[in-house]
């Protein structure tokens, strides 16, 4: 069932996406070579908890972490780990959620740590404008594949893939609601988009090709071809005055 959120519920969110914002602008301090991602999930647990919120992914559906940390070929999912150290020339993907107030806070970015490759730095590029592509001229109306649509087809315009099995989301009281929200898709199918939904909207897309698979420890998605990934996520609410990007 799709939750519609009142003015008031959306302002709970922007406080609780705004933490989730200031969380990844901590974390990207530390992004460097020789930490590792155990370490940035510390990191991230203790900022959020110092702004009064809850980390909202750890133990969720029995995650161990407060972020996940994906690194080069893991598209979403990465577990945090001390044996898992950055080095120069990777990229690693952070999500990352808070809740605050009752309500959650979602987003994520791929960083590069050091100097990466024009190549990687190209993915992180065009996977952060698929997000803008996705919601642009989108209004209330509309229909969820539309968005889809438009990152599917920016990204795959650029050579890159879109994986399918994993995608966005409804938010709010709960961290995953209906409806769900591909990256992929035809225009003017799905769900009508309504004033006061609220939409976790995150472009995964792959320098290689579309297929995924789940490593051995349940949780970790990796790229079947062993080629970057790239993630970039917001939580945005439809309003009567547009689109509001809650985690910006």
């Amino acid at each position: 069932m799709i939750t519609i959120k009142t003015e008031e519920q959306i302002q709970r969110m922007y406080i609780a996406n705004q933490i989730v914002k200031h969380t990844l602008e901590e974390i990207e301090k530390y992004i460097k070579p020789g930490i590792s991602t155990k370490k940035l999930d510390e990191i991230a647990e203790d900022f959020i908890r110092k702004n009064n919120a809850i980390p909202n992914f750890k133990n969720y559906g029995g995650f161990p972490a407060s972020i996940c940390a994906s690194v080069n070929d893991v598209v979403v999912h990465g577990i945090p780990s001390n044996n898992i150290i950055l080095k120069e020339g990777d990229i690693i993907s952070i999500d990352c959620g808070a809740l605050k107030g009752g309500y959650h806070g979602d987003a994520a970015r791929t960083f590069a740590v050091g100097k990466i490759s024009k190549e990687k730095q190209r993915l992180i590029d065009i996977t952060k404008e698929c997000f803008f592509k996705g919601i642009e001229n989108i209004k209330i109306g509309d229909r969820i594949g539309t968005i889809g649509a438009q990152i599917q087809e920016f990204a795959e315009k650029n050579g890159f893939s879109v994986v399918r099995e994993m995608v966005g989301h409804g938010i709010g009281k709960n961290l995953h609601e209906d409806p769900e929200v591909p990256n992929y898709g035809i225009k003017n199918t799905g769900e009508i988009i309504k004033e006061g939904m609220t939409l976790a909207i995150e472009p995964m897309i792959n320098m290689g090709r579309k297929e995924i698979y789940i490593d051995y420890d349940g949780w970790t998605c990796r790229t079947q071809d062993g080629k970057p990934s790239a993630h970039y996520e917001n939580t945005v609410a439809f309003t009567s005055d547009g689109i509001k990007i809650l985690s910006l």
